[in-house]
C-alpha cells in the first residue's frame, strides 16, 4: 500500500501460515487494547457517541497504480469523554475494484482494515490548574496509535505507528482540537510480484501537525467535520529511497436528516473530500517515474452515518 516493492531485498519467504500469524498478531494485540481502554472509559464515561457509516467514491489513488480507484468503506468510530480527558476509536474496513488488486494477477480488489485509537488526557482537570487563555480552552496530551493490515498485490501493508505529544483545544462550538505529535512507525511489507518479505523496517522518527474539528453551521442542520495533518519526511524507506512531507486533508460537510422527524444527530449524509499529497510519504512525480500521480488522491466522497 504505502511502497511498492519492485526494488524488494531478496528474503527468505515465510510460509503463509506462519506469515499471516506473525504479521496479524500485533493488530489483533493492538485492536484488544484499544477496545479495552474503551470499556473502560465507557464505564464512567460523561458522554459518548458511537456510530457506523459508509462512503463511496471513484477516484482514490495509490502510489504506483492507479488514480481512479473505486473504494467502499465501513467505518465504526466512537468517541466519549471522561472525568480525565477523552477517547476516539475509528476502524475502516476499505474494498477496492480491480484496479487496486488483492495480488498479482488478480481480478479481485484490495481490502483493508485501518485502525486509529487517540487518548487525550485533559492537563487542566488532571492537575485541578485552570489553563485557558486567548481562544484556546484547554491543554492536554495525547497518545495513540495507527494500525492496519491490507491484502493487495505489491505492498501488503502492516503498518504500527505510535504517536504521542501536547494538544490545544480551541474554544469553537463543537470542538477543533490542534496537535503536534511525534510519530514512531514501522511496516512490513509483502510483494506478490516477486513473492519477497521485508523485514519489519523502522522509519526516522519525525512530527505531524494535526487538526481535527466538528462545528456547527449556526442553527442549520448543518456541520463541518473532518481532520488535516501535515506530516513531516521520515528519512530513507524501506527500500533505500527518499521520503517527501505529506499533506493529508479529510473534510466533510454533513446533514442531519433525522431533524426532519424531530431527532438529533441520528443519521446525518453529506459530502466529503479528501486531498492527499506524497500518500504515505511516496513522492508524487510523472507517469512511469516514481510513485507517479498514483502518490497524490482528490477524491470526492458520498459519506452516511448512523449514531447510536
Amino acid at each position: 500500500m504505502e511502497i511498492a516493492a519492485t526494488a524488494a531485498r531478496q528474503t527468505p519467504t515465510p510460509t503463509p501460515t506462519s506469515k499471516a500469524k506473525h504479521m496479524n498478531q500485533p493488530f489483533r494485540l493492538s485492536l484488544a487494547a484499544a477496545l479495552l481502554a474503551l470499556a473502560a472509559g465507557a464505564q464512567a464515561a460523561d458522554w459518548s457517541d458511537t456510530s457506523i457509516g459508509f462512503r463511496t467514491g471513484n477516484k482514490f489513488a495509490e502510489p504506483f497504480g492507479s488514480n481512479d480507484i473505486h473504494k467502499n468503506i465501513v467505518n465504526l468510530t466512537h468517541a466519549s469523554g471522561y472525568k480525565y480527558g477523552s477517547n476516539f476509536f475509528n476502524a475502516d474496513f476499505l474494498m477496492s475494484d480491480e484496479k487496486d488488486p488483492s495480488s498479482a494477477g488478480s481480478t479481485d480488489g484490495a481490502h483493508e482494515v485501518y485502525i486509529v485509537y487517540r487518548h487525550t488526557f485533559d492537563l487542566e482537570k488532571l492537575s485541578g490548574t485552570p489553563m485557558k487563555f486567548g481562544p484556546v480552552r484547554g491543554l492536554g496530551l495525547t497518545a495513540g496509535f495507527d494500525v492496519n493490515t491490507k491484502t493487495d498485490a505489491g505492498y501488503n501493508s502492516k503498518k504500527r505507528m505510535f504517536v504521542f505529544g501536547p494538544t490545544l483545544m480551541v474554544d469553537v462550538p463543537g470542538f477543533l482540537n490542534l496537535s503536534l505529535l511525534v510519530l514512531k512507525e514501522s511496516n512490513a511489507p509483502y510483494s506478490t510480484f516477486t513473492n519477497t518479505a521485508t523485514p519489519r523496517y523502522s522509519y526516522k522518527t519525525h512530527p505531524m501537525l494535526n487538526a481535527a474539528w466538528a462545528i456547527p453551521i449556526g442553527s442549520l442542520p448543518l456541520s463541518f467535520e473532518g481532520f488535516a495533518n501535515w506530516i513531516a519526511a521520515k528519512g530513507t524507506n524501506e527500500f533505500g529511497g527518499g521520503t517527501k512531507p505529506e499533506t493529508n486533508i479529510d473534510m466533510q460537510l454533513m446533514y442531519d436528516v433525522s431533524s426532519l422527524y424531530g431527532g438529533k444527530g441520528t443519521f446525518k449524509v453529506g459530502l466529503e473530500y479528501q486531498y492527499w499529497r506524497n500518500k504515505f510519504g511516496n513522492p508524487t512525480t510523472a507517469a512511469g517515474a516514481g510513485a507517479g500521480p498514483g502518490a497524490t488522491a482528490k477524491t470526492p466522497m458520498l459519506r452516511a452515518e448512523y449514531h447510536f
